[in-house]
């Protein structure tokens, strides 16, 4: 009998506890929000995509027929979950990072048996939630949450250690690494190397190299969830900044490049115009010039597994789909 598997009780199940490591001094964000925003070529970070609403379009993205990446890692899952969680460590606890609504770490949870879900995310009210569903339906895993802009730094070392004997295994789906330049992408893995002993494990998503048109329709959708995801970034900025971006004057466009393999979702100005910031700070839009708000980088096989290498990992397996668009990584220190 599997003591973690869902179960229907009608006892009271405590909240999650949650930690907030995010600093609070919002100038320095809205400083450096601002700047980019100044910037000869503008741009957003991406971690402003995800306050509540933009989690939940997030959501919705993801179900769509066009973002193969979901779907694709979700096949491999369930193809080989078996054979990955044979090399997983038996006693463990799962850290997501980026948890969102925790629904793929929830998939695992039975195959896995941790003694702990640690769930990771920007988004605090969103994380509270989502981790009190978790705990409702699974009352025998203890569920933490912890407040982090895990991208730009992250120390979980300590609350790890409050569970001596269960190895960490960092889960991070979805191909989020794509996001970061390359650079920040081996500091990022660096950062999770430092956190795992030997038998501790890094199983991740990332998208692979392909066609230009499947990534392309992949960024920008039909049914257009993906434009108001990506709009609805600068409602994001007004509420930070004070300023005044009409989501009705800008448009979303996403377009690979080839030569740094990587997708740009960017909002395109209409029409010429001008931003007016809190403290008399402003900037003009030509009609046609961008603002950049992501990148979504694209890796060969060999290409991901050097930079596990790079990072620290010894050694790596990797899971792909027929078409090989989608490949999963477990890394291990060794």
């Amino acid at each position: 009998m599997n003591p973690y598997k869902e179960v229907a009780v009608n006892i009271a199940i405590p909240l999650p506890r949650i930690e907030n490591t995010i600093a609070s001094n919002h100038s320095i964000e809205r400083t450096q929000l601002l700047s980019g925003l100044l910037s000869p070529q503008a741009k957003i970070d991406p971690k402003y995509f995800y306050d509540d609403l933009g989690c939940e379009l997030f959501t919705q993205i993801c179900k769509l027929d066009e973002y193969y990446p979901t779907r694709t890692e979700a096949a491999i899952f369930d193809k080989y979950r078996d054979d990955i969680g044979a090399a997983l460590p038996e006693v463990s606890q799962w850290i997501d990072l980026g948890c969102g609504d925790c629904a793929k770490s929830t998939q695992w949870l039975e195959h896995m048996v941790p003694t702990r879900l640690v769930g990771v995310d920007i988004a605090g009210d969103f994380l509270q939630s989502s981790l009190t569903a978790v705990a409702a339906r699974y009352p025998a895993i203890d569920c933490v949450g912890v407040v982090s802009d895990f991208t730009q730094a992250m120390d979980i070392r300590s609350l790890l250690s409050e569970r001596p004997g269960a190895a960490p295994v960092f889960f991070y789906p979805g191909s989020s690494i794509g996001n970061f330049d390359r650079p920040h992408a081996l500091r990022f893995l660096q950062s999770i190397r430092r956190h795992c002993p030997a038998e501790g494990r890094l199983l991740i998503g990332v998208d692979l190299v392909k066609n230009r048109d499947i990534l392309e329709a992949a960024y920008d959708d039909a049914q257009g969830v993906t434009a108001a995801f990506n709009l609805h970034v600068l409602e994001v900025v007004n509420r930070e900044l004070n300023s005044d971006f009409n989501t009705e004057l800008f448009r979303h466009r996403a377009l690979f490049d080839e030569a740094h393999q990587r997708i740009e979702m960017q909002l395109v100005a209409e029409c010429d115009q001008t931003v007016d910031f809190a403290g008399d700070i402003s900037r003009q839009f030509n009609a046609g010039e961008h603002v950049l708000t992501e990148y979504s980088h694209k890796y060969t096989i060999d290409g991901f597994g050097q930079m596990l290498k790079e990072a620290g990992f010894a050694r790596y397996q990797v899971w792909t789909d027929s078409n090989q668009w989608f490949g999963v990584f477990l890394a291990e220190p060794g």
